[in-house]
């Protein structure tokens, strides 16, 4: 609605005068969330950068030790080891809150099992095998939190941009048309009580 498409008179001024302070509470707020998802999002951001290097660290060291174990004890006890693991590691997908917004939660469970409970022999398979099972535990432990804060830091990034756009719709637009209203149609009160004035100015001399 553009300033000249309203009615001027006391009922739409006092309307628009109330608008005007709803919106400018409303731009505030919106502001002080998106200083407070961009405060978030840099610290998400930091854990993600430590997430990204454990990850690689540990896939690195997951790949040297089954190397090393494939070396060592050779490629068909390696697989024989793997297929008589009895572990199901399993992946728990919920939410939490951040400023109001809900982001993703993954926790992983059973993925670290005892030696006695992974369905090899305890004595016939090497240590090798062992430090290579331990290594891609940890690894898969380590994916599954960069996961969660890959994701949240993503959910961020989203928020902070749809927050952004309303926040300069209603400063550079919503707010200055409502203000220019304001401005149209107390000056069309003042003219109209200036003519009123004028006209009976006139009444008076006749």
């Amino acid at each position: 609605m553009g300033a000249h498409d309203v009615t001027p008179n006391r009922s739409v001024l006092l309307q628009l005068k109330s608008k005007i302070k709803l919106t400018q509470g409303g731009h505030k707020v919106l502001k002080m969330k998106r200083d407070g998802l961009i405060i978030e999002f840099f610290e998400v951001l930091e854990k993600a950068k430590q997430m990204r290097a454990g990850v690689s660290s540990d896939y690195e060291s997951a790949m040297e030790k089954i190397n090393i174990a494939t070396t060592v004890k050779g490629e068909i006890a390696v697989k024989s080891a793997a297929y008589a693991l009895k572990a199901d590691p399993q992946v728990k997908l919920s939410s939490k809150s951040i400023m109001g917004m809900m982001v993703p939660k993954v926790e992983a469970d059973r993925i670290h099992t005892k030696i006695i409970d992974k369905g090899y022999g305890v004595i016939t398979t090497s240590s090798y095998i062992e430090e290579a099972a331990m290594a891609f535990e940890k690894l898969l432990d380590t994916i599954v939190r960069a996961a969660e804060v890959e994701t949240t830091m993503k959910k961020l990034l989203d928020e902070i941009e749809k927050t952004k756009r309303r926040v300069n719709a209603l400063e550079f637009k919503i707010i200055p048309e409502l203000k220019e209203s304001e401005r149209f149609v107390k000056f069309s009160l003042e003219e109209m009580e200036r003519e009123n004035t004028t006209r009976l100015k006139h009444l008076k001399k006749e």
